[in-house]
């Protein structure tokens, strides 16, 4: 065993922690509180080949694995972008690897080079109001037709929510149904993926008023009749919710990264406060009740930390990896919020206020118990498939 960083990796964070200290907390603020998309930011990264790093050099990406794509989003989180920063590439760091791995060599060749550049914008669309996390229950259609054209196609009705960057997106990775589910042998078949357009006027899109993370805007999309061709569905027909079960792992393992980002940026501020901060002739880190929390915080995040690293490196190693994954999540998740709790409560008052920034951070570690799976799921998860408990939803 060799916990040793390797220098490939402390080259990612450094090279990545360089282009964040060009957007300060305050830049973090202002967006957030003004709704507005952080394009600088996204264009510097973009610039800089991080966007691209998870997809296959073949397409103009970087061919790194997970554990390299977690170091990028655990440093743009932890710079004091939080959720903001990392919401804003998240999608197109991962969004696509369905694509890479069932799409057609037609589709992969049209789609993953932008994506990998920074110049694509895509979003994922699976979350449907009426069904939640019962994926299998979305009813969001998609019918075989013919276009003017006589061109084979689908026209696609639904809505869906929960749609992030929706807004600034060009296309979106769109689950729905092909088939009824009561017409499917198991509830799980009968789903497809499609890459679909999002500028399309057949496509109503509208925010959804939300708690925190204000600068990378989630909405509600109603599809009413798009038309999406065939060259535009990845793998399969009916067998698209199993192309988005390869992902899942991965997608624990770069959230779980990105909840360790805000415990360490919360930490962070609220370490150097407890130093500076002078009551009753010294410095309020000196007592017990402030150090303890934080020393605690530091405690959990480094453990999150140690279970984020094995499940990025199992599943870069293709080895089984959802207990590991989904362990990671729960953990860093937790130790996030615990982080930037402690971190409100060392400011005492000023916690609350904006200007501090650890309001902003104790919103946007609140979500990561949340999204994209609670913590009550990921517990159910490790209760049924490793401690071998009865099932119970």
């Amino acid at each position: 065993m060799d916990f040793e960083e390797h220098e490939d990796h402390r080259a990612i964070r450094q090279a990545v922690r360089e282009v964040c200290r060009q957007f300060d907390d305050d830049y973090w603020m202002r967006l957030d509180a003004e709704h507005q998309f952080p394009w600088e930011f996204y264009r510097e990264l973009a610039k800089g080949g991080w966007i691209g790093i998870a997809i296959p050099e073949e397409y103009g990406g970087g061919g790194q694995g997970i554990a390299e794509a977690s170091i990028v989003l655990e440093e743009v989180a932890a710079s004091g972008a939080c959720m903001n920063g990392a919401s804003a590439i998240h999608l197109s760091i991962f969004g696509m690897h369905p694509v890479v791995l069932h799409g057609s060599a037609e589709l992969k060749r049209r789609v993953l080079p932008p994506v990998a550049s920074g110049d694509l914008h895509v979003a994922f669309g699976v979350t449907e109001p009426d069904a939640g996390l019962d994926t299998t229950s979305i009813s969001t259609r998609a019918v075989r037709d013919t276009d003017a054209s006589g061109n084979g196609g689908y026209r696609v009705h639904g809505r869906k929510v929960w749609t992030s960057k929706a807004l600034e997106s060009d296309k979106v990775l769109l689950l729905t149904r092909t088939t009824p589910k009561d017409q499917c042998a198991k509830p799980t078949e009968g789903m497809t993926l499609f890459v679909a357009n999002l500028k399309d006027p057949a496509v109503r899109i509208t925010p959804i008023a939300k708690l925190g993370r204000n600068a990378v805007a989630s909405c509600e999309v109603v599809y009413d009749g798009l038309w999406v061709d065939e060259e535009d569905r990845v793998g399969e027909e009916g067998r698209g919710f199993r192309y988005l079960l390869d992902g899942l792992n991965a997608e624990r393992v770069l959230i779980a990264a990105e909840a360790l980002g805000i415990g360490r940026a919360a930490l962070r501020r609220a370490v150097n406060y407890a130093k500076e901060r002078v009551v009753f002739g010294r410095p309020i880190g000196q007592n017990q009740g402030i150090s303890f929390p934080l020393a605690e915080s530091h405690a959990r995040l480094h453990a999150a930390e140690l279970a984020v690293r094995e499940a990025a490196w199992r599943v870069d190693a293709r080895m089984p990896a959802g207990e590991h994954a989904n362990t990671a999540k729960f953990l860093a998740a937790d130790a996030a919020f615990k982080a930037a709790d402690a971190a409100v409560q060392t400011h005492g008052g000023f916690g609350y206020a904006s200007e501090y920034h650890v309001e902003r951070y104790f919103r946007e570690a609140r979500l990561q118990r949340i999204a994209p799976v609670p913590q009550e799921m990921v517990l159910n998860y490790l209760a049924e498939h490793v401690l071998g408990l009865p099932r119970s939803y």
